[in-house]
């Protein structure tokens, strides 16, 4: 569904499932910093209000699916660590087009939120074939729908906001990109690491 270049490695999920507390704090700050991306498309569309109510529903399913990993998080006692740098995330905005027109900025901005979403979903997908834990297993594939219909949804509006035929051509070179990076990671207890 997501032409993703490059599958993680299943082994990745014994890697999350051996620190079950880093994992799930890394991943409810993951889901805030999604609200907070949501937030910020927000402000960049005000003449969109359709897209707006769009966003907003996004940004408020991201924040309870934050309060959702913080309230496993307390029920298994573990502790709530401070947020995390996201080096993967980080290497995605070097890709983010700038310095030309604002409508491009936001398609890519679009893309660029597409791109988290898939491969969180395909993260996801990789968690709930692959850890024992059960809870967790029917968690993240409730997660997983939710992040693919985000997906969806940020392409679709980067194909409405853009040439379709342009914007399906930087989606390919956004792939192409993650690709590269993505070789990088799947080594350590974060939902991108």
């Amino acid at each position: 569904m997501f032409k993703l270049k490059l599958p993680t490695d299943p082994r990745w999920a014994n890697i999350a499932e051996g620190n079950l507390q880093e994992i799930l704090t890394d991943h409810a700050w993951c889901e805030q910093k999604a609200a907070t991306n949501a937030i910020g498309l927000i402000t960049m569309l005000p003449e969109r209000p359709d897209i707006i109510s769009e966003l907003l529903l996004i940004a408020q399913e991201e924040l309870e699916h934050f309060g959702q990993v913080l309230e496993i998080i307390k029920k298994r006692g573990y502790t709530f660590g401070r947020t995390r740098k996201d080096d993967y995330v980080n290497e995605l905005v070097n890709f983010i087009q700038k310095g030309g027109h604002r409508d491009t900025l936001i398609v890519d901005k679009m893309l660029f939120a597409a791109m988290i979403e898939a491969r969180s979903c395909e993260r996801f997908k990789v968690l709930t074939e692959n850890i024992k834990d059960e809870e967790l297993k029917t968690f993240y594939r409730d997660l997983m729908i939710s992040e693919a219909n985000h997906y969806t949804t940020f392409i679709g509006f980067a194909r409405e906001l853009g040439d379709p035929e342009q914007v399906n051509a930087r989606w390919e070179e956004w792939l192409e990109y993650e690709a590269k990076i993505i070789k990088s990671y799947g080594n350590k207890e974060s939902i991108h690491g």
